[in-house]
């Protein structure tokens, strides 16, 4: 009896932990994530400091995207073997690194290192902490769980930009203020990883990595090319709110406030996690033609904020642009989720986010180039009319050809 007891309130005891866990790993998850876009609006104040032009700020930016497609394609799925907290820890010590290459920066190259290790933190984030915050959910809570580690993704991503330019704005040290903040913050995130239980049974602390390549079944990739094509269309727009947007926000439309523009890049990323909050009321069929709609309509409204100079129309064309990414994003992911066979679903899924992350980078350079030759505003007028037509092709293939009438809560 006293064993069975003493089991009866371990289990108990582990219950509670694992209620505990999955709101303390997002926690965990935001503030990593929220390190990755902590530079946005200080572009501006690095350029002044250090001279560079605005294409130099898309690669500064597009070698983060580098160091994210590295990261998965290499150790993606590490955390299998080698357990949730270790990987943890080691993304929360790269965020770490980041931070302090940004304090000693003094050039280029360190702003390189630092966006590079940063990419690192975010591909092993990206994996680790969406799984370990659905694995700590008890079964009732799968759901809240799924929505948890979205919002923990997209609202710590939003919420780097905000708390950058507030400091920035607002307090000295804008440089540097920042980043002491985020290395407070990651601090705290190491207390709770340690604090998890782990979740993979038999973890290895020494196992190799395996690199997993780019995996895309041939049954797969009639849903995967159109799914992917949109996610990477979608990825384009945060890549252009959270690379050059603080430059059209002063150069273009005349706000000079960081805090302005760290808001709204926070606003795109914000009406992300709300879209892809709204999909559970939707079929797949319904989700990702709508969700490019939808983003059609945002990037319509950003290339128009652009084109008269208009602060309320690039407000209004993040919110829109972002609520139809959030839509199109999730239903993409469900759709090739749903798509790929059991056994090469991870794959699968890792190659979707390659594409993904693609997306973030590549156009954003091509902006930067652009701007050399045709002015900040010409560039992203040319950019915002490629994306529409991409977004707007893919939406109609999608609606030609629905992935499936699943609703999105069934497919989790």
């Amino acid at each position: 009896m006293t064993g069975t007891s003493s089991r009866i309130e371990h289990g108990a005891h582990r219950g509670r932990r694992r209620r505990l866990g999955y709101p303390a790993a997002a926690a965990v998850f935001a503030i990593g994530m929220a390190g990755t876009t902590l530079p946005t609006p200080l572009y501006g104040l690095y350029r002044k400091e250090l001279g560079f032009s605005e294409l130099m700020v898309t690669v500064v930016f597009a070698v983060y995207a580098v160091g994210v497609i590295a990261t998965l394609l290499l150790a993606g799925n590490h955390s299998d073997r080698a357990g949730r907290r270790p990987v943890l820890l080691y993304a929360l010590g790269l965020a770490a690194a980041s931070a302090v290459c940004f304090l000693l920066e003094g050039g280029l190259p360190l702003l390189f290192a630092g966006r590079m290790l940063s990419g690192f933190s975010a591909g092993l984030l990206s994996g680790v902490g969406t799984v370990t915050v659905m694995e700590l959910a008890a079964p009732g809570q799968k759901s809240r769980a799924g929505f948890a580690a979205t919002a923990a993704n997209m609202g710590g991503l939003g919420c780097g930009p905000l708390l950058a330019g507030l400091l920035a704005e607002y307090a000295p040290l804008p440089l540097r203020l920042p980043f002491l903040a985020h290395l407070a913050l990651v601090a705290v995130a190491c207390v709770l990883v340690l604090a998890l239980p782990e979740t993979v049974a038999e973890p290895r602390r020494r196992t190799p990595l395996r690199p997993q390549g780019l995996h895309v079944p041939p049954e797969t990739r009639g849903v995967f090319v159109p799914s992917a094509l949109a996610a990477f269309a979608g990825f384009s727009l945060l890549g252009l709110f959270t690379a050059v947007a603080p430059s059209f926000v002063s150069q273009t439309l005349g706000v000079t406030n960081l805090a302005v523009a760290g808001l709204v890049v926070f606003a795109v990323f914000l009406s992300s996690t709300v879209g892809q909050s709204l999909t559970g009321r939707l079929t797949l069929a319904t989700a990702a033609p709508l969700g490019c709609l939808v983003l059609v309509v945002g990037l319509f409204l950003v290339g128009a904020s652009l084109w008269v100079k208009a602060m309320p129309l690039l407000v209004a064309g993040a919110v829109c642009g972002g609520l139809g990414q959030g839509l199109a994003f999730r239903a993409a992911v469900t759709a090739v989720g749903n798509a790929a066979p059991a056994e090469r679903r991870a794959g699968t899924i890792s190659s979707f986010f390659v594409v993904a992350y693609a997306g973030i980078s590549l156009p954003v350079v091509g902006v930067g180039a652009l701007t050399m030759w045709r002015g900040l505003e010409q560039a992203g007028l040319i950019f915002t009319a490629c994306v529409t037509v991409l977004v707007a092709v893919v939406g109609l293939h999608l609606a030609r050809h629905p992935a499936g009438p699943r609703r999105m809560d069934s497919a989790r």
